[in-house]
């Protein structure tokens, strides 16, 4: 049985709710910067996609994929990096398309199932790294990316392939988007559409005619903007096929390789659809862990030499072999 029913997390006691949990760690963080090589890899399909290597040619590699607007240089990517390097991981880190400093060549972006972008990942990290073992690390949208990749061709996976963790992930892209236009979660939608919507605006410019930019201003949920502009560019019917499509929750069953995802209870952004404790306690490899705090992306803890738990927490899974 692979649902973990005690977690060792607790948040700090004057840092209580989801919401102080996950802004904080995203507002006041800091983290130093570790020393990395910057790589363009060129895609088949004329875009790229730009990644960030840490290498002491060690025989461990961890590959970190972001979350929704983020990129490789947020807080929760740089604390895991820096948590792996001491541990003796050599890291790979990436931006998904569109998320870095510069746009990305086509139309199209990223989105929570782009699962054939982590796969050109892996597969460039196999051909040129010597790892023995690659273990992946997902956060949020990132996690959901992580999870589906994992579970959706599971006999097709690469044999170094060692383990994987996963954090805050809308495994459930329906429920999350119906929790995250709750009153109560107005501060992070709007955060996320001002910087979508900056990115439609400019992908006009570049695309004029594939793009209608009529009432964009106007979109105030997940559900508009996926249903105008996500779905009908990355070739889904609306945003309900989309989150069908691509939700990672339908894939655990078949995932082989072991697999951590640790979602709070209290984590703002996740519905009850997102808690997939009964594809985990039916599961072997799938493990499945709930800690009553720590917000979205947050867990912090103060105290550890400046880790927080959920880098303690990945280590501690992906070494426990």
């Amino acid at each position: 049985m692979a649902l973990i029913r005690n977690s060792s997390y607790r948040a700090p006691s004057w840092l209580p709710g989801g919401h102080l949990q996950t802004i904080y760690p995203a507002l006041l963080r800091r983290i130093p910067a570790v020393a990395l090589r910057s790589e363009r890899l060129e895609l088949a399909d004329g875009d790229f996609i730009d990644l960030e290597w840490s290498e002491n040619s060690s025989p461990r590699l961890a590959i970190l994929s972001h979350g929704l607007e983020a990129d490789f240089k947020t807080g929760y990517i740089r604390g895991m990096a820096a948590a792996l390097i001491r541990r003796g991981w050599d890291v790979l880190t990436w931006n998904f398309r569109g998320c870095g400093s510069e746009p990305n060549r086509l139309l199209r972006m990223y989105h929570s199932g782009a699962t054939e972008d982590l796969h050109m990942v892996v597969s460039h990290a196999l051909a040129n790294h010597p790892a023995l073992a690659i273990d992946l690390v997902g956060f949020s949208l990132g996690g959901n990316l992580t999870l589906k990749y994992l579970g959706e061709c599971p006999a097709e996976l690469p044999q170094r392939l060692h383990r994987a963790v996963a954090f805050s992930v809308p495994c459930d892209l329906a429920c999350s988007s119906r929790q995250l236009s709750k009153p109560s979660n107005r501060i992070y939608m709007d955060r996320f559409l001002v910087a979508m919507r900056a990115k439609i605006r400019a992908k006009k410019l570049r695309f004029p005619e594939q793009l209608d930019l009529t009432g964009l201003d106007r979109i105030r949920t997940f559900h508009q903007f996926d249903d105008r502009y996500t779905a009908p560019i990355h070739g889904f019917r609306d945003a309900a096929d989309y989150w069908a499509r691509n939700s990672s929750r339908q894939f655990l069953p078949q995932i082989t390789l072991p697999t951590l995802l640790i979602n709070a209870a209290n984590d703002p952004f996740l519905g009850p659809g997102c808690h997939p404790r009964d594809e985990a306690a039916g599961s072997g490899c799938f493990h499945f862990e709930s800690p009553a705090t720590g917000g979205h992306v947050g867990f912090p803890t103060f105290g550890n030499g400046g880790e927080y738990w959920s880098e303690t927490r990945a280590l501690e899974f992906l070494t426990d072999c």
